[in-house]
């Protein structure tokens, strides 16, 4: 049975350990609000682009723009995957890069796969990994902009025109609510217009000026770097519900420890008591003998 000084420091250490988590709750609520904000103003914008695409997508019989549609024999796969820079969220990141290396030994077993991480756990993980890598935009969730995001979404698109790539594909949490996250895998390039058209519903006929051609040609490179971007507010803000529901779990675990431990503390305490009153008892009952 532990002493009474050892269970007073675990006591101490468990305290400190539920004060920081309490904090890192409340540090993780605040960034979720404003992750939160950002993601549900961008889905509407990213949602009309699609649509405006799926309405034009009859229009891309012209090689400027079969480029991002046309399907290829697929040999050299990018795969990007989104984690965070920091652990202390729960599955998040163990999630994606499973996803993510389940893609590699399976549905791209055999290709040549490289993997453009962004977040430095992704990086991390595929470091060890026998694939290619291109690390230079791990640290882009600091300070995320659209700047930030629409540079990645240009090096891919420019990538994916010298036929350095026949597929990208996106891996990712998209964000739900606080409390859930929906690993998603998606293909970003080639893109998938009957898939775009299934989700965005009927066709409507317009007059266009300048002509359909001219608005895809401009358009398309626009709505794939906002794809990227919403990726990652999506993974943002996914981190910080992540973290927030693990360090509230943490906290309750570490309320239930604190509780079992002065349990044990005040065991401890009377096991003392009572040995030093046997003890007392003895030594008297020894000297009237004596």
């Amino acid at each position: 049975m532990a002493n009474l000084k050892e269970v007073r420091i675990r006591i101490g250490s468990v305290t400190s350990t539920q004060q920081i988590t309490k904090a890192m709750k409340l540090v993780s609520a605040t960034k979720l609000r404003r992750a939160q904000n950002g993601i549900t103003q961008m889905r509407p914008y990213a949602q009309k682009l699609n649509g405006i695409l799926a309405n034009l997508s009859d229009s891309i019989d012209v090689d400027s723009l079969k480029l991002y549609f046309e399907p290829k024999e697929v040999k050299n796969v990018l795969l990007v995957v989104i984690t965070s820079d920091r652990g202390l969220c729960g599955s998040f990141n163990a999630n994606v890069v499973k996803r993510a290396n389940l893609l590699v030994k399976e549905k791209y077993a055999g290709k040549q796969i490289t993997v453009l991480p962004i977040g430095k756990k992704g990086a991390d993980f595929f470091a060890k990994q026998p694939v290619q890598l291109l690390p230079q935009y791990k640290e882009a969730l600091q300070g995320l902009d659209s700047t930030k995001a629409f540079a990645i979404g240009q090096y891919i698109l420019d990538e994916f025109a010298k036929g350095q790539f026949d597929v990208v594909e996106l891996v990712y949490n998209q964000f739900k609510n606080a409390a859930t996250q929906v690993l998603t895998n998606e293909q970003f390039l080639p893109i998938d217009a009957n898939a775009m058209k299934a989700v965005t519903g009927k066709k409507n006929d317009y007059l266009f000026e300048p002509s359909k051609v001219e608005i895809l040609e401009a358009l398309i490179p626009r709505i794939l770097k906002t794809q990227v971007f919403r990726s990652m507010l999506d993974s943002l803000a996914s981190e910080h519900g992540a973290r927030m529901v693990a360090m509230d779990k943490a906290t309750d675990n570490a309320g239930e420890l604190l509780k079992s431990l002065k349990v044990e503390y005040n065991r401890v305490r009377q096991a003392a008591i009572t040995t030093e009153i046997s003890e007392i008892v003895g030594g008297a009952a020894a000297l009237s003998q004596a």
